[in-house]
């Protein structure tokens, strides 16, 4: 793995009312925290209430200027009716070439599945943005059994191996593509 730093954007997708997300969020950024080449910027979407932004407010502005910062990106994800949630879906819209050429990862959660239909989903709609998504995920079917009351795992072991793996991923996407943008921007 480089030990080059890199910015990595954490994308908290969900906006629900009682939702899970902070537990996931808590969760993977201790993980992320662990690798001294990260410099963690969690994006919550609760706090930056994508649907009110409008393009040239000051809210618009910081928004994209995190996003054009970062060199990767993980989206917490939950699943919802077999999907992802909907404010996501607004805050990729917002934005096209800050996502050009960066690697994207995935955390989800929820049902049975874990979330994984919602991230099979998310990799069409980056793609179309030019991004890349790697392929390793950490995924959390059930998760509300998974993690006690103080947002540990019942069992740490697998997930942070899944998670270790995906930011080996992350990392070596992060480095080499911005190297690559930086000696030929990248454009359309």
């Amino acid at each position: 793995m480089s030990q080059h730093p890199y910015r990595l954007a954490v994308i908290v997708a969900s906006t629900r009312e009682g939702r899970f997300a902070p537990v996931i969020a808590n969760w993977f950024t201790r993980q992320a925290e662990r690798h001294p080449q990260i410099d963690l910027d969690v994006i919550d979407l609760d706090a930056v209430r994508p649907y009110e932004l409008r393009h040239g407010s000051e809210e618009y502005e910081s928004y994209a200027k995190r996003v054009d910062a970062a060199d990767a990106f993980v989206v917490i994800t939950p699943e919802y009716n077999h999907s992802f949630p909907a404010p996501l879906k607004h805050a990729i819209d917002l934005l096209h070439s800050p996502w050009h050429a960066k690697p994207v990862g995935f955390v989800s959660y929820g049902g049975i599945s874990g979330g994984l239909r919602a991230v099979e989903q998310l990799r069409l709609v980056f793609a179309e943005l030019h991004a890349t998504t790697v392929r390793e995920t950490v995924s959390f079917p059930l998760a509300g059994a998974l993690f006690d009351d103080a947002g540990g795992l019942h069992d740490p072991a697998p997930a942070a191996q899944a998670a270790d793996t995906l930011l080996a991923q992350l990392s070596w996407w992060a480095v080499t593509l911005r190297e690559a943008r930086a000696a030929r921007p990248y454009g359309a």
